[in-house]
């Protein structure tokens, strides 16, 4: 991943926000030695924000699209009350072994339930209302994500969506592929949704907060 914010600009973020669980940074830092593109879990900053998020909606359903390692997963499960939930979905049972044994040693890891699977087929079983839904998975997909996402999601709730600047490809015209072809076909239909306010914040690799009007 390219850095679009300067490294020190990061750090000193970081410094300055609420700070990462011991859990969550033991997690990080295996991840980091042991998956092969550790740059796909969202940091220490961007962990804040997402726990932040859920805390400003007041979330007790979480749906998340593409869990990884279950950095994320976890940053929403300590910001939930007790009886709240996170459904996280992923196709990776290697990275999702890995999501679970920290799972394990967290209090907050029983309110998560990882589904297993290609992650349209679980939304099309899921039922809402979802209070905050955050879409990390496959990028070709995004498009049919938001639309099943905003299905899903409740009326006062917020749809997150990452990685929209896509290491700042998301300027080529035309796009140099696929990914980011996707990225700029659901940043366009975004923006000329009618239904929804969202704002592109451009924190990390660049996240879309979506609520609707």
């Amino acid at each position: 991943m390219k850095t679009l914010i300067s490294a020190e600009i990061e750090t000193y973020a970081e410094a300055h926000s609420a700070p990462e669980s011991e859990v969550c940074k033991a997690l990080r830092e295996e991840t980091g030695r042991c998956m092969d593109c550790p740059q796909m879990m969202v940091g220490p900053l961007e962990g804040a924000f997402l726990k932040m998020m859920a805390q400003l909606v007041r979330a007790k359903r979480v749906l998340e699209i593409g869990m990884f390692t279950g950095y994320s997963a976890l940053c929403f499960a300590e910001a939930l009350p007790d009886d709240g939930t996170v459904t996280t979905c992923d196709i990776d049972e290697a990275a999702a072994a890995l999501a679970r044994r920290y799972f394990a040693r967290s209090p907050h890891g029983r309110k998560i339930t990882v589904r297993m699977g290609p992650a349209l087929d679980t939304m099309r079983e899921l039922r809402g209302p979802f209070d905050l839904v955050f879409i990390d998975a496959d990028k070709i997909n995004y498009v049919n994500y938001y639309r099943r996402a905003k299905a899903l999601v409740s009326s006062d709730g917020v749809i997150l969506i990452d990685n929209v600047l896509w290491d700042g490809d998301v300027l080529k015209q035309p796009p140099p592929d696929e990914k980011t072809a996707a990225i700029q076909e659901l940043n366009r239909l975004v923006a000329a949704d009618r239904e929804v306010s969202a704002v592109l914040v451009t924190l990390r690799d660049g996240v879309l907060v979506v609520r609707r009007r």
